[in-house]
């Protein structure tokens, strides 16, 4: 499969970019993940998509190791390492720390008729009267509040162990380069009102949200 790596600074924060053409990616391209047996029944685009993940893993593990899969389809990163993978389109993006809480995401902003017709599922009245008060377009807005609690259960998951839904966390500020999240129950280890900081920037027609806290 053709790709091209490239890095970025989030935060301060380096990000490792694979950009990927999934029209070129063969089977045997698989064969250089030790756990591809595990991706023998999913679909191309899934093989495509899972291995630019692991490429863009392998770069911000300084080339040392490859995450392997775990039972719940999360990254297995090495001990003592926290790290996160996204992909959308044909990006990949990961970003690793040592004993960090990170998750990262990216998406393509989502067309603003789509929005509208899921929003009731993402965010609730409360959330969508502040995306307007941020005076960004709404189907920018959107997707950064759909991105930041993706980047949040990401960052959650490796403690909290279960699956999180978007009314999991609630979004309480939204400025140019950052939104606050607020859990809106316990999810132990973390408890209620607890707030995070996730950082945002824009590429393109794409938003890269992150969360990386000690």
């Amino acid at each position: 499969m053709y790709t091209t790596y490239s890095t970025f600074l989030l935060a301060g924060y380096t990000v490792h970019r694979i950009t990927f053409d999934s029209a070129t990616f063969t089977e045997a391209d698989l064969l250089w993940l030790p756990h591809h047996q595990q991706l023998s029944h999913a679909g191309r685009k899934r093989k495509a998509d899972h291995l630019a993940g692991r490429i863009a893993a392998f770069h911000a593990l300084n080339r040392q190791a490859i995450p392997g899969i775990g039972s719940s389809g999360e990254p297995l990163w090495p001990t003592g390492v926290s790290g996160s993978i996204s992909h959308s389109g044909n990006q990949a993006m990961a970003i690793c720390r040592e004993n960090s809480l990170v998750g990262i995401d990216c998406e393509a902003i989502i067309d603003q008729n789509e929005a509208r017709e899921i929003q009731d599922g993402v965010i609730d009245a409360q959330e969508a009267q502040l995306l307007v008060a941020s005076h960004l377009p709404f189907d920018l807005a959107f997707t950064l509040a759909f991105s930041a609690k993706e980047s949040l259960f990401k960052a959650l998951f490796p403690q909290v162990q279960a699956w999180m839904g978007f009314d999991c966390a609630r979004i309480t500020s939204l400025t140019a380069h950052t939104l606050t999240l607020t859990l809106t129950r316990p999810l132990p280890p973390f408890a209620q009102n607890q707030a995070f900081t996730a950082h945002w920037c824009q590429h393109d027609a794409m938003v890269v949200t992150l969360i990386c806290a000690a």
